[in-house]
């Protein structure tokens, strides 16, 4: 692993900071800066109902694409993973709010599930996600597939039974849970970009992996799984109200 072989990653956010400058490193693409006060306008435009959710989720894509957590994703696989996880599990959900359900294919929530489950991995294939590292198109064809499909996912869910819904949360818990579980055990670094950018933040690649791969198991599959349990709960609770009582003859 060379300086040269370092030099072939061109980030969208930009090149992997260090941990002394990494505050510093906002990003000014114009485009996307246009684009996000386009929504921003829209948002205070639209009606009460919609309009907490844009702006919440213009909000959310500040946060994500353009203030210094965009750069730490370049240095740390980890703040990638934290990224890919505020995706589908913040941004997607709000994006839903923003737009309403009717902008997404009514499609069941096992076909939603096989496909949101299906792009996730993609991404997580090294050389796609070296390609998503190295090309600003594929970077962002990575965001919107990731996001799009997690809300049509949000979509399914809250068409489904509580039941169905609880059943579809446990599978993205189980599908998290296994992808995380296979970079905690990898035995090596799987994402070359991120193998010359981790050591001045004191860790390996391979460390730096295993802590995502901790992150995308125990933080993104609880995340799941108790959203699974409050809609168990759900259900359970609705079947144990009482019958209203009939009314005397």
């Amino acid at each position: 692993m060379t300086t040269t072989h370092a030099q072939r990653w061109h980030p969208y956010c930009g090149e992997a900071p260090g941990p002394a400058h990494w505050l510093a490193h906002w990003n000014w693409d114009w485009v996307l800066l246009g684009s996000l006060a386009v929504l921003l306008l829209f948002g205070f435009k639209a009606s009460r109902a919609t309009m907490r959710s844009q702006l919440a989720a213009t909000a959310c894509m500040v946060i994500l694409f353009v203030t210094p957590l965009c750069a730490l994703g370049s240095a740390l696989f980890l703040a990638r993973s934290i990224h890919h996880l505020a995706l589908a599990l913040v941004l997607a959900p709000l994006l839903v709010g923003a737009v309403g359900a009717r902008a997404f294919p009514n499609v069941s929530l096992g076909l939603a599930t096989v496909v949101q489950t299906a792009i996730l991995w993609a991404w997580h294939v090294p050389a796609s996600y070296a390609q998503a590292m190295s090309n600003d198109l594929v970077f962002w064809a990575m965001q919107v597939s990731i996001t799009l499909s997690a809300a049509a996912w949000w979509v399914s869910v809250r068409r489904a039974t509580a039941l169905g819904a609880a059943a579809g949360l446990l599978a993205q818990m189980v599908q998290m849970g296994v992808l995380g579980a296979l970079l905690v055990f990898a035995g090596r670094a799987l994402y070359a970009p991120h193998w010359l950018t981790t050591t001045l933040w004191g860790l390996t690649a391979l460390e730096d992996q295993q802590v995502a791969g901790l992150v995308m198991w125990v933080g993104g599959g609880g995340a799941y799984l108790l959203l699974a349990m409050a809609m168990l709960w759900r259900a359970l609770g609705a079947d144990a109200r009482p019958l209203p009582a009939s009314r005397p003859a």
